[in-house]
Formats: C-alpha cells, sequence, structure tokens
C-alpha cells in the first residue's frame, strides 16, 4: 500500500490506473487496489448507463473514473447539421472506394454501411450527454483528452467534488491545462497506445513535473508504453505520481478485443506499432496493419479529419476483422507484452 496524496483523495491502495473500454477490467483492477478508468467514447447514454450500473453492481464500492473524450479542435465537424446522416454525406466518393477496394482485397466480409442510428463520435454534445450520466454515478474522476475540458466539465466536476485529468503530450499543454483548473494531468508520451504526440515518455515526465513546481499541487501520472512494475518505478522516480496504463490489459481475458487481435498484440514487438491518422483522423499509436500501410501508400487519398474518418463504417470492419493482416488496434510502443491469457488481476 502506498500512502500518497493521490491515493487518499482517490482511496486506493496503490497509484495504478488502468484506461479500458472494458467494464471488467475496471472491476477487476480497482478491487484489487488500483483505480479502473471507463472509456466512454462511442457509447450512447443508454450504453453508458447500463455499463456503469453493472461496474456498480460488481464492483464491491471501490472507486473508478471516467474518460470522456472532448477534442478541443474539431475541423471536420463544421457545419450546422453533425447527425451521422449529414457526416456519411461529406464523404468524398474517393475515399469510400478507397475503403470498399480495400476490405476486399483483403477478403474483409460485412457491408459498409454507416449505423445511422448511432452518434457521430467525439462529438462536444454527445459528451455532455454522458457527463448526464456519469453524474448520477459514484465515479472518483473524470478526464478528457485531445485539449482543454471544456468548462462545463470542470464545473461539473467542482460541484460533485471529483478531480479533473486531463491527458496531455507536451510541456506546454500541461501548462494549459493547470491554468484551466484541471486537477491530475497525465503526461503520456510518443509510445502511448491511442492518441499522443511525439514526444517519449522518458524525456515528458520530468519536463512536465518540472514545469509544474512552484504552482499549486498538481500530480502528474506517467503515460505511454508502460508494461512493467520497473518502468513505473522508473517514471515515479522521475517525478511521477503514478502510472496511467492502456494496453497492457488488451490481451487479458477481461477485455474487448477478439482473439485474432489478442494474438496479435501479444505476437508484437516494440517495433510492430504505428502512430497514424487512419483511424480516427488524428495520429494515434495503433498495431501496424494492411489498413494503417494502405493509407500511407502511394494511391490513398489522404485521410479525413476527425469525426469524418471515424465516420467510416470501413474503419470499424478493419478493427474487427478476424483475419490477421488487416485487424488493427490501438497498442503501445512497448516491450511485449507477456501473455494473452492473463487476468486483468
Amino acid at each position: 500500500m502506498i500512502q500518497s496524496p493521490l491515493c487518499r483523495t482517490l482511496g486506493i491502495d496503490f497509484p495504478l490506473f488502468a484506461f479500458t473500454h472494458c467494464r471488467d477490467v475496471v472491476v477487476e483492477v480497482s478491487k484489487a487496489g488500483g483505480f479502473g478508468v471507463l472509456g466512454a467514447v462511442g457509447h450512447t447514454p443508454e450504453e453508458l448507463e447500463a455499463e456503469l450500473n453493472w461496474i456498480d453492481a460488481h464492483i464491491d464500492g471501490r472507486p473508478y473514473g471516467l474518460d470522456v473524450l472532448i477534442p478541443e479542435n474539431l475541423p471536420g465537424a463544421a457545419g450546422a447539421d453533425t447527425g451521422m446522416e449529414a457526416m456519411a454525406r461529406r464523404i468524398p466518393e474517393q475515399h469510400s472506394a478507397f475503403v470498399r477496394e480495400l476490405l476486399q482485397r483483403h477478403g474483409v466480409q460485412g457491408g459498409t454501411e454507416l449505423r445511422m442510428e448511432r452518434p457521430t463520435p467525439f462529438l462536444p454534445e454527445n459528451a455532455e450527454r454522458q457527463m448526464d450520466v456519469a453524474f448520477r454515478h459514484p465515479i472518483r474522476l473524470i478526464a478528457n483528452a485531445l485539449g482543454v475540458p471544456p468548462p462545463s466539465m470542470i464545473e461539473r466536476a467542482r460541484r460533485h467534488g471529483i478531480p479533473v485529468a486531463a491527458l496531455v503530450g507536451a510541456k506546454e499543454h500541461a501548462l494549459r491545462q493547470v491554468e484551466a483548473g484541471v486537477d491530475i494531468i497525465v503526461a503520456q508520451g510518443g509510445e502511448a497506445g491511442g492518441h499522443c504526440g511525439e514526444v517519449s515518455t522518458m524525456v515528458l515526465i520530468p519536463e512536465v513535473v518540472r514545469a509544474l513546481r512552484g504552482g499549486r499541487e498538481v500530480p502528474v501520472l506517467a503515460a505511454g508504453g508502460i508494461m512493467t512494475g520497473e518502468q513505473m518505478a522508473a517514471c515515479m522516480a522521475m517525478g511521477a505520481a503514478g502510472a496511467w496504463t492502456g494496453s497492457v490489459w488488451l490481451p487479458t481475458r477481461e477485455s474487448e478485443c477478439s482473439e485474432t487481435v489478442r494474438e496479435k498484440l501479444v505476437a508484437a514487438g516494440s517495433r510492430d506499432t504505428v502512430r497514424s491518422r487512419s483511424r480516427t483522423g488524428k495520429p494515434a499509436r495503433q498495431l501496424r496493419s494492411a489498413w494503417t500501410e494502405a493509407w500511407e501508400a502511394p494511391g490513398s487519398p489522404g485521410c479525413l479529419p476527425m469525426p469524418l474518418q471515424p465516420c467510416s463504417a470501413a474503419r470499424r470492419c478493419a478493427r474487427s476483422s478476424r483475419r490477421p493482416t488487416a485487424a488493427t488496434h490501438r497498442r503501445a510502443n512497448s516491450p511485449p507484452i507477456s501473455s494473452a491469457r492473463a487476468s486483468a488481476w
């Protein structure tokens, strides 16, 4: 057990944070003394309500948090109509044709139609509705990525006595977040799976820690490629108050990954990921695959800005494919993950 100010604030035994899209991982990590954080992006309010109800029923009163992704800069959403049908009309035909041909070439079956009943991903109005749900539950932290959280998130969290965390990829971003009122900084190096910057974890952690000295007390969590206790200890030696992890939980029995993706995650080494815009329209580290290579190859129409790129149903097809060459998933640039069969705890 670690008795640090951050651990006491959140009611946890040690400062290991598990970001995941799987409710089972949230529960297992929190029950073991860490802190599970559920990623809410992609959930409708009704789905999020069901997920949080399940967590509340199984977590034995342990603390957990929620990550609600609200991009500060979303050029692809400009326009009065941001519904899924309107977004679909804005996808150029050359992109649709490129995707259809790519899927056919790799034998990925299934239509490329968008599910019009789904909310357009990454829009602030969707996140506001998710927060309506979240603050009815006993969450102990709310986090945001891709920019400074909107004032509404900070104000609502203050009213509920909940700290706000924000992910950053540069020292300058951390200073902006603190100025805006964020309580916890997650300094995420370029090795991180998912959206990330270009500065490495080893460089970023001490740079952010030093930049925040002398102001109000704001804990810094280290993120990006952290798979082992040795790496967590190294980050804490550089001044981090704990570790924010994600990819390490993907191959566990409790995770949401398909068997094909799970096997590919475990087999991957530190040179098998790439930072690409092909999933969401913003740079995100993921497994190298036929999907990522096609978008970088000659003849590619180029990635669309967020949220148009993820509005392509083909991205989902590529992600959920059972074909190893086409399957991709966010993954940190890190040492190999040791076992696809290990439990989340």
